[in-house]
């Protein structure tokens, strides 16, 4: 899945799982996501580059995420927004580490929507890299979704979609680590539940396997 980047996001993180997957998160909603698995990593690479924001983890080696945030928060300079994501839920560490600093603080596990949410509403309040998911380009394989024009290309083609196809594909393009049920879709797109007749899902199912050789729903 690839995107037109809005922002590029620092993923402090040293579980690699975590990390992959929160980069994947990021890069399927079209961020530029990259991973640093120390606090010394990532203070080094926020040196030497430049981040639209920081999602930081707190228990790292080396230089652990609370001494990052103190020294980024130091240099008067470095203005660049922090969310905390750390299994710590405690209320006294959110509580110390806002006022150290951060811009927000999640708590892990987390679900997908959420952080995605969290980071386009922290990128908006600090005016830092564009968060409008209308400009933003989805694609998978020769398959192009233009949102602010609402165009759908295969492989330089125009595809003409109805409304509600074309809101289908655009939720599993945005959400593309995240497996829909059609009970799910139609709730989601038609706002009003299921609809047992309606054969939308299964129609553009088969064209779009057809011309990708791949399928985008279940």
């Amino acid at each position: 899945m690839k995107t037109e980047k809005l922002a590029r996001i620092l993923v402090a993180e040293d579980d690699a799982a975590i990390s992959h997957l929160i980069c994947k998160i990021l890069d399927g909603n079209g961020y530029e996501a990259v991973p640093a698995f120390s606090g010394t990593e990532a203070g080094l690479r926020l040196d030497m580059e430049t981040y639209d924001m920081l999602i930081l983890d707190l228990m790292m080696p080396g230089m652990d995420g609370t001494a990052l945030l103190e020294k980024l928060r130091e240099e008067k300079e470095a203005e660049i927004p922090v969310l905390v994501l750390s299994a710590r839920s405690g209320l006294d560490d959110k509580v110390r580490l806002l006022r150290l600093g951060a811009d927000d603080y999640m708590t892990k596990p987390f679900e997908p929507e959420e952080l995605t949410a969290r980071v386009c509403a922290l990128l908006r309040r600090t005016g830092k890299g564009s968060t409008d998911k209308d400009e933003t380009l989805l694609s998978y394989k020769a398959l192009r979704l233009l949102p602010e024009a609402r165009q759908v290309t295969v492989k330089g083609e125009s595809v003409d979609l109805t409304p509600h196809e074309f809101e289908i594909l655009f939720l599993l393009l945005r959400f593309p680590d995240k497996v829909f049920s059609r009970e799910t879709l139609y709730e989601k797109v038609w706002n009003g539940g299921y609809y047992g007749e309606d054969n939308t899902v299964n129609v553009r199912r088969l064209y779009f396997n057809r011309q990708e050789g791949g399928c985008l729903c279940g």
